[in-house]
């Protein structure tokens, strides 16, 4: 029974985990030029108006 419950522990602190780490990667992660591009034509005052 305590091997039982202590796999699921195990278990479910793992995927905890992995879905933890999965967010700090995308936190980390540099934002992509398609997405500054797209923020910097509805907001940017610099932008050349075409």
């Amino acid at each position: 029974m305590l091997a039982r419950r202590f796999t699921i522990v195990c278990l479910l602190m793992s995927l905890f985990g992995m879905l933890f780490a999965v967010l700090v990667a995308e936190a980390g992660r540099p934002a992509r030029s398609w997405d500054v591009a797209i923020s910097c034509r509805l907001g940017c005052p610099n932008q050349l108006r075409h």
